[in-house]
């Protein structure tokens, strides 16, 4: 039984394993995406998270840390220059895991891709558009800037469109059904 065992072996040995994801991480920071399983790219999250959140911090103390993780020159400069400028508001969650819906041919493994959060501009033009909101309802408080007067659109109201069609046998089939004598109970 596996536990409280909270990390993923990967079928590899400890120095294998550190390696890999060493390599996985210096890749997804000078790349800003992979394609990866979904095993390695869930290991990979618990990894690269915590170095991103270091290097928030430029210090000479957190790039040496940083470094004996990575232990590559370009993927440190990579780090601490655009990625942590990128990811300076975030609280955390700077990785997003995208599974593909394929499987790999030799082993079926399942397929993802992994991106860094704050370098898609695909989904920034909605993060830009949805600033200052929240999931959270406000139903308590008015927004800035309305009252109450202007809260209601103006305007003329469209009243929903009846097909013609579908009504008028309705109608009929009622004139038809009043006029028609009533059967008698024996």
């Amino acid at each position: 039984m596996r536990h409280g065992k909270k990390n993923n072996h990967l079928g590899r040995k400890k120095a294998h394993r550190d390696a890999l994801l060493s390599n996985l991480a210096s890749s997804l920071l000078l790349n800003k995406r992979i394609t990866t399983t979904v095993a390695k790219a869930k290991a990979l999250r618990k990894y690269v998270e915590p170095l991103i959140t270091k290097a928030k911090t430029d210090s000479t103390h957190s790039r040496r840390t940083v470094f004996s993780y990575l232990q590559n020159k370009e993927s440190i400069q990579s780090l601490f220059g655009e990625v942590a400028t990128r990811t300076a508001e975030r609280p955390g969650g700077y990785t997003r895991i995208i599974k593909l819906g394929d499987v790999r041919l030799g082993d079926a493994a399942e397929m993802c891709m992994m991106e860094l959060v704050d370098f898609n501009d695909l989904y920034k033009k909605d993060d830009a558009a949805k600033k200052g909101k929240t999931r959270r309802s406000r139903k308590g408080k008015k927004a800035e800037g309305t009252s109450e007067e202007t809260t209601v659109a103006e305007g003329p109201v469209k009243e929903p469109k009846v097909k013609a069609a579908k009504a008028a046998p309705k109608a009929e089939e009622k004139e038809k059904a009043k006029k028609a004598p009533k059967k008698k109970k024996e």
